[in-house]
């Protein structure tokens, strides 16, 4: 075990050293490889495995003046207090990489100007790829509890819940909702919620400084159905009620107005009047995702917005619904 311990000691510290040969000396990775005695494949790990420890920090200089104009735009026509656009990376799909790293430096500058306080997170792939890409940092007395039940229906864990992650990344305190999404029935939720333990961390729902949450679409294959959140005729209702968006399992149509179905009165997650007002940032982006992003933008509840360049022009142009 001690030469083991040894070993990974060892590839750490050649990392590092690979690291900042390339990003500091502005070696190449070919050089680099050359430099340390190893091949080229293996020049590539280190690097990129010191990207992503977060040992390495990347600083650009200066903004897009692209973005810049898309923000003000933004934020007037949708009444946020903070919006950032991130360069287009020309990813397919969903836009992970871009929005990814945007959030990271979003939620490091938050955790390290809270000092204290509570951070709500949400789940989904966006916010957990801001997460993977979060360099370690000291969140000190900043806790951060999860503002939905974390299990799907058949009481596996989400693939997509982040607390885990966040608490490694962050050496920080952070509440998990150790309950299904959706309970099976309105009376199940209320006995999931009174219950020790489950009731203290909902009211630690309450008591948020911040909430970042991602925004979810209606498509049969959304991911609250492909997770196991919610089942697929329960999506279907939604569609069926004029749903387009949907954030912290509320739903909305295209004029941001909550859509009623059957599900509502079952999901585990903060209501609607604990919504309003307060400090809430979402990470989304992507050609799917564009509706459903103007219908939770339209209901008036989100405080910010980090999207992509391509879906912020969309969502200006009026191609959103």
């Amino acid at each position: 075990m001690a030469k083991t311990a040894a070993a990974r000691g060892s590839d750490d510290s050649l990392a590092i050293r690979a690291a900042w040969l390339h990003y500091a000396g502005g070696l190449t990775q070919v050089e680099v490889a050359e430099r340390l005695g190893v091949s080229n494949a293996k020049a590539h790990r280190l690097i990129s495995w010191a990207y992503q420890s977060g040992a390495i920090r990347v600083t650009v200089v200066g903004d897009v003046a692209e973005c810049v104009m898309l923000e003000s735009e933004i934020s007037r026509r949708y009444g946020l207090a903070y919006c950032e656009i991130v360069p287009d990376l020309h990813e397919d799909g969903l836009p992970l990489r871009a929005l990814g790293s945007a959030g990271a430096s979003f939620l490091r500058r938050e955790i390290e100007g809270l000092k204290h306080g509570i951070i709500g997170l949400g789940h989904g792939r966006t916010l957990a790829a801001a997460i993977a890409a979060m360099p370690h940092v000291d969140a000190g007395p900043v806790r951060f509890v999860s503002l939905m039940g974390g299990l799907m229906r058949n009481y596996a864990a989400n693939p997509h819940d982040v607390m885990h992650r966040m608490a490694e990344k962050a050496n920080a305190s952070a509440y998990v909702m150790p309950i299904p999404f959706a309970a099976n029935t309105a009376a199940d939720r209320d006995v999931l919620l009174s219950q020790r333990g489950v009731a203290e961390v909902a009211e630690l729902t309450r008591q948020t400084d911040l909430m970042v949450v991602g925004i979810g679409t209606v498509q049969l294959d959304a991911q609250l159905v492909a997770t196991g959140m919610i089942y697929l005729e329960e999506i279907e209702e939604v569609r069926r009620r004029g749903g387009v968006g949907e954030m912290l399992g509320h739903f909305f149509d295209t004029a941001g107005q909550p859509v009623e179905t059957s599900l509502a009165s079952r999901i585990v997650t903060p209501p609607l009047d604990h919504l309003k007002g307060r400090r809430i940032v979402a990470f989304a982006g992507g050609p799917s995702k564009i509706d459903g992003i103007a219908a939770v933008l339209h209901s008036g509840y989100l405080a910010g917005l980090i999207t992509d360049e391509r879906t912020a022009r969309e969502l200006m142009s009026g191609q959103a619904s």
